[in-house]
């Protein structure tokens, strides 16, 4: 879905498990030259976290977006998505409420 009209995009995404998953996009980050992508889950969310993947090419030209296993990437990557997507709201503070 392409935003036009300031609705959101939303990605679906096949799980390990072979289900559907649809995920608001949130944006794409760059770190060492790979391209992380911050999506938030459309359903089962109430606290309104995100996960972030990274882009890997596919053999097949596609790209496929796969978990973070490092600890410290994901850590580095998170970071970079909070400045750029989240610095003016205080998720914390929401989740103490």
């Amino acid at each position: 879905m392409v935003d036009n009209n300031n609705e959101m995009e939303v990605l679906a995404l096949t799980d390990e498990d072979g289900s559907i998953v649809e995920f608001e996009f949130i944006g794409t980050v760059e770190l060492d030259g790979k391209e992380y992508y911050a999506l938030v889950p459309l359903e089962d969310n109430d606290e309104g976290a995100y996960i972030i993947l990274r882009a890997e090419d596919a053999e097949d030209g596609d790209v496929n977006l796969v978990t973070i296993d490092d600890d410290d990437e994901y850590d580095r990557v998170a970071d970079l998505v909070e400045d750029e997507y989240f610095s003016e709201i205080d998720y914390d503070d929401m989740s103490n409420d």
